[in-house]
């Protein structure tokens, strides 16, 4: 057992030993010579493209570079250690030549670059031994121009009860640019917009120019030039609706819209327009209506009328005809009442004052439904004034007074002030009682 497990040692030794014996043995390979120095290799790389740079530099000066008689590829010797030059694949390899400098037509010879898109292969790593050529031939040739019109096939349909409008092209007409052999042939451009089936919207696309020829078949596009790449197509798909006419209503504590009864006359118009712009409307607003500030017409027993122009939204089309609506309106339950309150209370009293209120009660004008005014006391109506801005003031104010209910939902109609002395706190004895002033009245009027 013992000799056993002893020999399994020896194989694992000698398997680890031939392992590092080959490692070491593969790294001199590649990376030493005999005598310590780098061990390199020359590899032949067959048929490189070459890239040409600014061709829209070429094409802005009336020029272009012709295929034919120009440096497509190149043979490429390149020298490098072992290792690198055995990793080296042909598309890591990026040839680029420069059309920047040419201005005029002719064949004319240019420098090329050899670069590597891994940076370990750069750094004169990979070296040039050889090429097929020291500078690349490119051929440039004027360019020949003409405009020619763009039109647009359609593909598809639009839903029932939709209709389209006509196509909308940015351009109708384009420059090409070429040689005159591939320019002359070109009859017309095209593009083709599909719009799907049933289509509900307005249909919008950048598509592609296609190029026909006096019989309409379709040429190929290399080597034409055009003044724009794509043509943004746009079919306007419109609908008619019905839209419901409304107001929006602005409520206050003892008027609200539920307590009202009103209708608009015409109730609905029949609108058409870019389906698109009307796909989510349902409905159409007329104006604001604040409950309060009509609250003493609406507040009576008949109907009060309000007038209103109908504006649509841009770019659509009253189908109705009718300009204006009407807006009747009035309360279904309303009433109002005067409570006397004696709740008055104040506010950030001044430091070092103290004040006496002349005004121990007032006589309130609320308004809302008729429960709620019933229902209501005085002890649900609460005065309160503010003295932050009397903290230098002696003498007696008639300062302005907020009103607040605490029961029921009920508005306040009017104004209301007190009367209050304000005295520096000397300590001295309160003066003789001084009979209560006349109520002030509101300033406001009383809900009708």
């Amino acid at each position: 057992m013992e000799n056993e497990k002893t020999g399994r040692r020896r194989a694992v030794y000698l398997l680890l030993s031939i392992l590092v014996a080959s490692g070491i043995w593969l790294y001199a390979d590649l990376t030493s010579g005999p005598n310590g120095t780098p061990q390199t290799k020359t590899r032949e790389f067959l048929d490189v493209p070459i890239e040409y740079l600014y061709e829209s530099t070429l094409t802005d000066r009336g020029l272009m570079l012709v295929e034919d008689g120009t440096d497509l590829t190149i043979d490429l010797k390149l020298k490098g250690t072992r290792w690198l030059i055995c990793s080296l694949d042909r598309s890591q390899i990026r040839v680029t030549a420069s059309l920047f400098d040419i201005t005029s037509a002719g064949e004319q010879r240019v420098n090329y670059s050899v670069n590597f898109l891994d940076s370990k292969f750069g750094n004169n790593a990979i070296q040039r031994e050889g090429a097929s050529f020291g500078m690349a031939t490119v051929n440039v040739s004027e360019l020949y121009s003409r405009t020619i019109d763009v039109s647009c096939e359609l593909v598809g349909n639009v839903a029932e009860s939709y209709s389209a409008g006509q196509v909308e092209l940015s351009h109708t007409e384009v420059e090409v640019r070429g040689l005159q052999e591939d320019i002359d042939p070109i009859s017309y451009a095209k593009v083709t917009l599909d719009i799907g089936s049933s289509a509900v919207e307005t249909v919008s696309k950048d598509l592609e120019l296609q190029y026909y020829d006096k019989s309409g078949q379709l040429l190929d596009k290399s080597g034409i030039y055009s003044s724009v790449e794509n043509i943004r197509a746009t079919l306007p798909v419109f609908v008619t609706k019905e839209l419901r006419l409304v107001v929006n209503f602005i409520d206050s504590p003892g008027c609200r819209v539920q307590n009202t009864e009103h209708f608009i006359e015409p109730s609905t118009i029949a609108v058409s327009g870019d389906a698109t712009m009307l796909k989510d409307v349902e409905t159409l607003k007329l104006s604001d209506y604040d409950l309060l500030k009509e609250l003493g017409a609406a507040a009576s027993e008949n109907y009060t009328t309000s007038s209103y122009p109908i504006i649509l939204p841009d770019g659509c089309t009253n189908v109705s005809g009718v300009t204006r609506a009407a807006l009747r309106i009035r309360y279904k339950d309303m009433s109002s009442a005067t409570v006397n309150t004696e709740n008055i209370s104040w506010l950030n009293l001044p430091e070092g004052k103290r004040v006496e209120l002349l005004t121990d009660s007032l006589a309130v004008r609320v308004f809302g439904t008729e429960a709620d005014v019933s229902a209501l006391t005085g002890e649900d109506i609460a005065v309160t004034v503010d003295l932050d801005d009397y903290s230098a003031a002696s003498g007696t104010y008639t300062i302005p007074a907020e009103v607040t209910v605490t029961k029921g939902d009920i508005g306040i109609s009017g104004q209301y002030q007190i009367q209050a002395i304000i005295r520096e706190d000397a300590g001295e004895p309160p003066p003789e009682e001084e009979p209560p002033s006349e109520v002030l009245p509101p300033d406001g009027g009383a809900a009708g």
